[in-house]
């Protein structure tokens, strides 16, 4: 018969700072503009996880003088996997049958979902958490449950050598937040500013000290040991502190973008630090940041966070293939958000509970009575489905190619990286390049008058951009043979001002600039204003709008470009927008990058507003 750990507590404010944390994880991905620091969820969720494991290793310590490390991992198990297994298995099976262009890697996904080293497979794969348009998974949010279960896994042996070793609490407290802060310094060491941040963001080494910061407050700070009846002005004092750490942590949400380098040389230990400080509060019976923390809501979200957390980016990713959710935004919006909960409160009723208390050494006796039991029954409907369902998966899983790419992506694919290398010639030199094709030819092509082809031959341009710019650098090169291309696939806004400085230096920052961005994600004023205070008011600027109708943030992308457009006056907005939404022949099967077809229409777009002035 389990032994229970007396005195313990069910402390519902920490349902509170998850349901905070999931709600800010999900918005981040839903409405990244008014929700741009929405990742910071994920160091609440590690801060909260490693309090409560640590919290209850202490307590298992003191009552029984040692940890059932067996029993441990057999509660872990039956509250992680049979969510998660349940995940991996509908969503494969899903992909199978009606997104097979997700079938690449689905192996490796959901053998390193299992085994909780997913973090690590998407870093060698190279994968990107913040490349928002070509690179999301339906699996890319398992990378924090890895580093949770990894934790999960080595720390109740180092916990059982600490206190054998060490002893002394605040010895161990002090051991713990000497780890947490080389991992917090490793990070900064591995972080490389103007390049993608996966590394250290996904990787368990980078990662850790949030969950030791939150480890270590428990040996310090230990549930049992705190006390309801405190003086009213130490109460005071707990909720001032409590109330400030929660509006900096809500402000971080609102505000803190994802690309910010503070983030990596620091801030994510101090967004922890705030975490631990919520946590500390929380904990503690007698403040009132646990009683402000506690509602239905937040009680049946908390309880749910894992469920919510875990269903999200499949469902997100599903929905969003099969409609432009670009317009009509908050309808899809609130859809998404339905169907996320809806999935996770079934979830939780018929899999998560159910399996969590199951015996699992009946296991067989039960299979039997359900393969057994009459055809009509509702036992035999629930084994025969989910036995389907399971199959197709297996079906998905046992077929999917790795690390394949289809025609339509190895053609986008070639002639992206042809174009970079032309690009990257025409940067390291300032000779002319003779266009290839012949006068007449080219105006008939592009739809332009030979007066025009003859001024386009001797223009000087400088275009900036992502990968969108990289599809068309052919087309634009044969028009303008002395046009300068810096293109790069998963470029953003935010990312810009230093190259576009870099260009500026090396004297490559032409009178008239082609910006095309926007692609990737939205930005906001300043973040533009960055790159026209180092364009200048003397240039001209020519700025393309986005055609990326799978993406939330397309109309607030063209509708900001059309702002800067009044805001300055050296800036033309040309219209890609409006003259292809219309003309889905002209795009690769993304749709955003035009393909052959497109490109000429997309050139003689450019070419013409460039040469026109207008």
């Amino acid at each position: 018969m389990k032994k229970r750990l007396k005195n313990s507590r069910y402390i519902t404010g920490f349902d509170g700072l998850r349901s905070l944390a999931v709600i800010g994880v999900i918005l981040y991905h839903l409405l990244p503009s008014q929700m741009r620091g929405g990742f910071l969820g994920v160091p609440v969720f590690f801060v909260v996880s490693g309090y409560l494991i640590t919290d209850l290793l202490l307590q298992e310590w003191k009552q029984n003088g040692k940890i059932k490390l067996g029993k441990f991992y057999v509660r872990r198990m039956k509250r992680l996997y049979p969510a998660l297994v349940t995940m991996l298995i509908a969503s494969s099976a899903y992909i199978t049958l009606f997104q097979r262009n997700l079938l690449n890697n689905l192996r490796g996904n959901v053998v390193s979902s299992l085994l909780y080293v997913n973090n690590w497979w998407q870093i060698e794969h190279g994968l990107s958490y913040f490349d928002r348009f070509a690179g999301e998974s339906p699996f890319t949010h398992i990378w924090s449950l890895a580093v949770e279960a990894q934790n999960y896994l080595f720390w109740p042996i180092i916990f059982i050598l600490l206190m054998k070793l060490v002893k002394n609490r605040g010895k161990i407290y002090i051991t713990i937040s000497i780890a947490a802060l080389i991992s917090a310094i490793w990070m900064a060491i591995l972080f490389i500013p103007g390049q993608d941040p996966t590394r250290v963001y996904y990787g368990t080494d980078t990662r850790l000290f949030s969950i030791l910061m939150g480890s270590g407050l428990a040996f310090i700070w230990p549930s049992t040991r705190l006390k309801a009846k405190i003086p009213k002005q130490a109460k005071k004092v707990l909720n001032s502190i409590g109330l400030v750490s929660l509006l900096l942590l809500t402000a971080a949400f609102l505000f803190l973008n994802d690309g910010t380098t503070f983030l990596y040389y620091g801030g994510m230990f101090l967004i922890s630090l705030v975490c631990v400080v919520l946590v500390a509060i929380t904990a503690h019976p007698g403040a009132s940041l646990n009683k402000w923390l506690t509602n239905p809501v937040f009680n049946w979200l908390g309880k749910r966070s894992y469920g919510i957390y875990l269903y999200q980016f499949p469902i997100m990713i599903f929905y969003e293939a099969k409609f432009n959710v670009a317009d009509h935004l908050v309808f899809h919006t609130i859809m998404e958000i339905v169907l996320i909960l809806l999935v996770t409160e079934l979830s939780y009723r018929f899999v998560e509970k159910p399996l969590r208390f199951f015996n699992y050494r009946g296991l067989f006796a039960k299979l039997k009575t359900w393969v057994q039991a009459p055809l009509k029954s509702k036992e035999k409907i629930i084994l025969l489905s989910t036995s389907l369902v399971t199959l197709i998966a297996l079906i998905g899983i046992v077929m999917a190619p790795t690390n394949q790419v289809d025609a339509n992506q190895q053609e986008l694919q070639k002639q992206i990286e042809a174009n970079q290398k032309e690009a990257q010639k025409t940067q390291a030199s300032t000779e002319t390049t003779e266009t290839s094709s012949e006068g007449p030819d080219m105006a008939e092509k592009y739809g332009l008058t030979n007066r025009q082809v003859t001024k386009a031959e001797n223009m000087q341009v400088t275009a900036f951009g992502d990968s969108v710019l990289l599809a068309g650098a052919g087309g634009l090169k044969e028009i303008f043979p002395k046009m300068v291309i810096d293109g790069e696939v998963g470029r953003q806004v935010d990312d810009s001002p230093p190259l576009l400085q870099a260009l500026k230096d090396k004297k490559q920052l032409e009178d008239t600039v082609l910006l095309s961005l926007g692609t990737n994600g939205p930005f906001t004023d300043d973040e533009f204003d960055q790159m026209m205070k180092i364009i200048g008011n003397k240039r001209r600027v020519f700025v393309l709008n986005v055609h990326v109708p799978t993406q939330r943030w397309q109309n607030e992308v063209n509708q900001k470009l059309g702002e800067m457009a009044e805001k300055y006056e050296n800036i033309t907005l040309i219209d890609w927008y409006g003259y292809s939404s219309s003309q889905p022949s002209w795009f690769y099967d993304d749709q955003v990058h035009p393909n052959p077809e497109g490109i000429v229409p997309y050139c003689s777009l450019i070419a013409k507003a460039l040469l026109t002035g207008q």
